[in-house]
């Protein structure tokens, strides 16, 4: 079995003329992509559509990036700030059209919650999702330094220096935001 080729070496293959080394990275960085988008912006067709413009601008990019950096971060701070451009053309959108998100109307009435039933593995199939929507919106409410970093360490898994070197920041400073948004999201979920 063929060893797996890093990021880098796909990355210089590519600059050389092979665009299969291309194609090899957006097989790989396809799914976690769309993943981060669609849990930053919450919407999958602008997941989809960020993860469209990020391909786009690695492919355009990647033969001025730099290669002796891991090109992971790379892929997601560019992922982040398309995230970021679609999520403020959306809230231009918004106050243009008068439309309001609901303001913590989304939560159920607790009467109609039926007691979680530990017995049928649907319901609690159901209650994870339900959990895992809360925490999700819950996340894309916080800022966008704080989302980033929480997006980044609960959905894709990032170390700190990956986080740090993502966002442009000291790792130090990634473990401030990281820190301040898992307090934000405990005050936030601490009622539910």
């Amino acid at each position: 079995m063929a060893t797996q080729r890093s990021d880098e070496e796909l990355a210089r293959q590519f600059i050389a003329g092979d665009v299969s080394a291309f194609e090899q990275l957006v097989m790989r960085y396809s799914k976690p992509v769309y993943n981060f988008a669609l849990n930053f912006l919450g919407d999958p067709d602008e997941a989809d559509e960020a993860a469209q413009l990020t391909f786009v601008q690695i492919y355009q990019s990647l033969p001025r990036a730099r290669l002796d950096a891991p090109l992971k971060p790379w892929i997601y701070q560019i992922v982040r700030n398309k995230c970021i451009g679609l999520w403020r053309a959306r809230k231009g959108v918004l106050s243009l059209s008068a439309r309001v998100e609901p303001a913590g109307d989304e939560e159920p009435d607790p009467q109609d919650v039926e007691p979680a039933d530990p017995l049928p593995l649907p319901e609690e199939l159901v209650e994870r999702k339900d959990l895992q929507r809360i925490l999700r919106s819950a996340i894309r409410a916080l800022p966008l330094k704080y989302r980033t970093a929480a997006t980044l360490r609960y959905v894709n898994e990032f170390s700190f220096a990956e986080i740090a070197r993502t966002m442009g920041v000291p790792e130090n400073t990634a473990k401030t935001y990281f820190q301040r948004a898992k307090a934000i999201l405990r005050r936030k979920l601490r009622d539910i």
